[in-house]
């Protein structure tokens, strides 16, 4: 290698740790400044009295939604920095007004995504600290520097996440999402016996429940529809294949009827939500088995993948029309399978492009 080549390389690793120490120093600085922040509204919110640990008007009711909120604005920061700090981003790419208004729009998404999932992360530690701790009662100080501390981690790693977000961090975040969306949904639902009916049931009473599943369901869809941009993009400013363009229209078909699902409640809007729920399940039918003609460098066993999702798919429904499974089962299986693929699909495509790139 010439003297060139090695001062380059030396110098790309400089920047490398440059840039990570500098993540690294941000993120510190926001939970600090959290921690602040938090304190002291607490201390003036809490100064005089003893506080349950869950429940309404609680340490952990205040604690998860000032960390939603810390959640939203540092996550903000941390997309900010990436685009316009010279010293903290990297290559300054050219973005048309629809590129960036494309990409403003999935990050609030992200950001949304990232503040329900701190918002109930933190609701359900306080309610198994209540139970662990039975009737104690926490003082104002210490609560005080408990919502500080949430706080304070809670902006340290949503900033990470922020600045570090990609393709294969946005497919955890998408998992995370869901997954603790509906869990909660499902856990706070006021009618036990939900499962006999179907998974559209959550989204129709009106209690914690159906805002927990409705909110899933609607930024799970957005989060679709950023997954599509960035599932299909081929990167270093070349122009979508008409495959990948073809794939990335499926993908943001099966987004916005997931958030038409919890846009249109079943008790509400029942051929609105049923269309959108079934056209969903045929979009992606169609499209795992297109993908294999629309994105041929993929793969082979990533096809054979959406082919063995689809039969399952089509098995629990024969159960389900002979009565030996009921629907919520057969919902269940699809949803998972469905975003299953789409995450799948998304780290394999980003591989791919990767491994393309290096060949080229």
């Amino acid at each position: 290698m010439s003297e060139g080549g090695v001062g380059e390389h030396a110098t790309d690793r400089l920047s490398r740790r440059l840039r990570a120490a500098s993540v690294e120093s941000l993120a510190m600085g926001s939970g600090a400044l959290a921690f602040v922040a938090v304190g002291v509204v607490a201390f003036f919110v809490f100064a005089g009295h003893d506080l349950s640990i869950s429940g309404r008007g609680s340490v952990g009711q205040f604690a998860a939604i000032a960390c939603c909120v810390v959640s939203l604005v540092v996550y903000g920061g941390g997309r900010v920095a990436t685009w316009s700090i010279p010293w903290f981003r990297g290559p300054k790419e050219h973005r048309s007004r629809l590129g960036a208004a494309v990409e403003l729009f999935d990050s609030l998404a992200i950001a949304v995504a990232h503040a329900v999932v701190v918002l109930l992360l933190w609701t359900v530690l306080s309610d198994v600290l209540a139970r662990s701790f039975q009737d104690a009662q926490v003082f104002a100080i210490p609560a005080t520097l408990l919502v500080g501390t949430a706080a304070a981690v809670t902006g340290y790693y949503v900033f990470l996440a922020a600045a570090n977000m990609n393709p294969l961090l946005l497919s955890a975040v998408l998992a995370v999402f869901l997954v603790v969306g509906a869990l909660t949904s499902m856990l706070t639902a006021s009618n036990p016996h939900w499962w006999k009916q179907n998974l559209s049931v959550l989204g129709i009473t009106d209690d914690w429940s159906s805002t927990a599943f409705n909110i899933t369901v609607i930024v799970g869809g957005v989060l679709v529809t950023a997954i599509a941009r960035y599932a299909t993009d081929s990167g270093q400013g070349r122009r979508p294949s008409r495959g990948e363009l073809q794939v990335r229209a499926a993908l943001l078909i099966i987004g916005t009827m997931l958030a038409c699902v919890g846009l249109f409640p079943v008790d509400r809007f029942f051929l609105l939500h049923n269309t959108a729920a079934t056209g969903m399940a045929v979009v992606f039918c169609v499209l795992a088995v297109g993908i294999r003609w629309a994105m041929p460098h993929l793969p082979r066993t990533f096809y054979l993948l959406g082919w063995a999702f689809i039969g399952v798919i089509a098995l629990v429904t024969l159960f389900f029309a002979v009565g030996y499974y009921n629907l919520t089962a057969v919902e269940l299986v699809a949803a998972v399978l469905i975003f299953s693929w789409i995450i799948v699909f998304l780290r394999v495509s980003v591989a791919a492009r990767s491994d393309r790139h290096r060949a080229g």
